[in-house]
């Protein structure tokens, strides 16, 4: 594990997930939406994304956390030696992204900056970026479906492959996977 592919749909606990795995495993984490988009919200130009994108693609570790453009995603997937896919129900994606949303609420009223959602460019707005979530959920089973599972299953050849299915199992990847790995080592 020192190439990891961290996706899956808005709300799935991504950066959640990945914060936990840099810090259990030591391997620098990179959110996606960090250099995808700039602080205010907008998106940076594709070739300053696909530069930086690259640039830590060609290290010798690394995490990678979310979506980014199609072809990016895929030459990711290419790359890495570890395929982590989040592929919770959508009933629970729809409310880690309420949630989220409440929790980044609660935090601004209070003056709370921690509570700011794990891997957002600091400063974007929550509002939109919340709306933008939901549309893009409502959209996910164009894509996040049978036929990419069976797409992924190819690609991971020769890789280890990992979809997590349920809140339980992601709150209990680090334990399961990672400090297993770790004995073996």
């Amino acid at each position: 594990m020192r190439k990891v592919a961290v996706f899956g749909k808005p709300g799935s606990g991504k950066s959640t997930l990945s914060k936990a795995l840099a810090s259990a495993t030591k391997i620098r984490l990179h959110a996606l939406d960090s250099i995808e988009f700039k602080p205010n919200g907008e998106r940076v130009d594709r070739d300053i994304y696909e530069a930086q994108h690259d640039a830590i693609l060609a290290g010798e570790s690394w995490i990678m956390e979310g979506f980014g453009p199609i072809d990016a995603f895929y030459k990711r997937l290419n790359a890495a030696d570890t395929l982590i896919y989040i592929d919770l129900p959508y009933r629970a994606s729809y409310w880690l992204v309420t949630k989220r949303f409440l929790k980044a609420l609660r935090g601004k009223a209070f003056g709370r900056p921690g509570d700011w959602p794990e891997g957002w460019p600091e400063g974007c707005s929550v509002f939109n970026g919340t709306l933008q979530s939901y549309k893009v959920l409502r959209i996910c089973p164009t894509f996040w479906n049978k036929k990419f599972e069976h797409k992924l299953h190819t690609i991971s050849h020769n890789k280890s492959l990992y979809i997590v299915k349920s809140v339980s199992e992601l709150n209990r990847f680090i334990d399961n996977h990672v400090i297993q790995i770790q004995q073996t080592d």
